[in-house]
């Protein structure tokens, strides 16, 4: 399934309004969509064949889209053309900030990563002016080496955000309060630069090209150091006042356990973040994530093994995924991040814990829990389509 704006011209718009309307909704089929011919496009958005001929021609003539052969023909006859989106017609830039690494990628109309990199943070380099001083150089840098102009910039970052104006309003685990983010980059870039909550970004890019495609009401939750948490209801993700919204990681689970650096005590990160696992695993807490990956596989080898060292981090696991379905009722959960590196036994007796322990999901017949397909890319794709939101407007 994808996505599409839901929302038509009023009765009374004008000509030129029902066109920019039914381009955008167009262009955003098969930006998400794929390539396509001009009949399924017809079938899909309910528009005539001339009115889909109409926008096909005119966005081919500005290069946005070209028409080609299938490389794989059935049947006899002339093939029908497939309509593809040309990634260099428009590209954003996308960054992930995480508590010990940035990544950078340029993402094409369509989704396709062009061109990335990522560096390291330590404590110095972990500074707002830092970073955002380090994310512009290395973008221009990129964008000079593949030979594009950055149109638009999506970032994601694990804290608490306004949408209106980019600031960061808490990030605990960046050490980071009240940055304007937002307004920096935009002012350095000229251009428009929107921040997001990286949960929230990571459910965006789930919903639209992952595990969540199929699936209008779904919870995407995600550890790093931290936990977050995304929500999509009703085919739109859930944004909350002002953006503020996702922050699953700090319910608080066992109010007799570690202190959080938001300040409370127990909450949901403290028991089944990258340190909790780390403690269960036997690890350092600050052991590498590879180091922490590696450790998992081994382990995965035997379920009573998963079961008996990983037992408590389950069990906080589950108690925090029952609260999260008997809250919002999605029809699926995904894990990522590194929740996807989890043994597949462990997160199948999560699964089944969560489905008889929820209230909501017994009266549903049972929710859906899966594992990312996009991985360690799911909040870089997710800023990515957080920028592209206003592009595909103007492209």
């Amino acid at each position: 399934m994808t996505s599409t704006p839901t929302g038509s011209p009023s009765l009374g718009a004008r000509p030129d309004e029902v066109r920019r309307h039914n381009r955008t909704v167009l262009l955003r089929r098969l930006h998400v969509g794929g390539p396509t011919t001009r009949a399924s496009l017809a079938a899909e958005l309910g528009l005539n064949r001339s009115t889909i001929k109409a926008l096909v021609d005119g966005l081919a003539e500005t290069g946005v889209v070209v028409e080609r052969v299938p490389r794989q023909r059935s049947g006899a006859g002339r093939p029908s053309l497939l309509v593809l989106p040309q990634p260099h017609a428009a590209v954003v830039l996308a960054v992930d900030v995480r508590v010990d690494q940035v990544s950078i990628a340029l993402v094409g109309l369509g989704g396709e990563i062009l061109g990335r990199n990522s560096w390291n943070l330590r404590v110095r380099t972990r500074e707002p002016e830092e970073v955002a001083t380090h994310v512009v150089d290395s973008a221009v840098l990129l964008a000079a080496d593949i030979g594009v102009r950055m149109v638009a910039a999506g970032v994601s970052v694990p804290g608490v955000v306004r949408r209106s104006d980019g600031l960061v309003h808490e990030a605990p685990n960046l050490h980071w309060t009240g940055v304007p983010l937002g307004e920096r980059l935009s002012t350095i870039f000229d251009m428009p630069v929107m921040v997001g909550n990286d949960a929230e970004l990571g459910a965006l890019a789930e919903h639209l090209r992952g595990a969540a495609r199929d699936a209008s009401d779904a919870v995407y939750v995600s550890a790093d150091v931290g936990v977050g948490g995304g929500v999509i209801s009703d085919g739109s993700a859930l944004r909350g006042t002002a953006g503020y919204v996702g922050e699953l990681g700090h319910m608080v689970v066992n109010p007799a356990g570690r202190r959080c650096y938001c300040g409370s005590t127990g909450c949901w990160e403290t028991e089944v973040g990258e340190p909790a696992l780390c403690r269960a695993l036997g690890l350092r807490e600050s052991a590498p994530r590879g180091a922490v990956v590696a450790e998992l596989r081994a382990l995965a080898a035997s379920s009573q093994q998963v079961r008996r060292q990983l037992g408590e981090f389950a069990e906080w696991l589950t108690v925090g995924l029952v609260n999260v379905v008997n809250v919002l009722g999605p029809e699926l959960v995904v894990l990522g991040d590194l929740f996807t590196a989890l043994p597949a036994s462990l997160i199948a007796d999560v699964g089944e814990e969560v489905r008889k322990r929820s209230l909501v999901s017994r009266a549903v017949g049972g929710i859906r829990l899966a594992v990312s397909t996009l991985g360690a890319d799911s909040t870089l794709l997710g800023a990515a389509e957080l920028a592209f939101e206003p592009v595909l407007d103007a492209v």
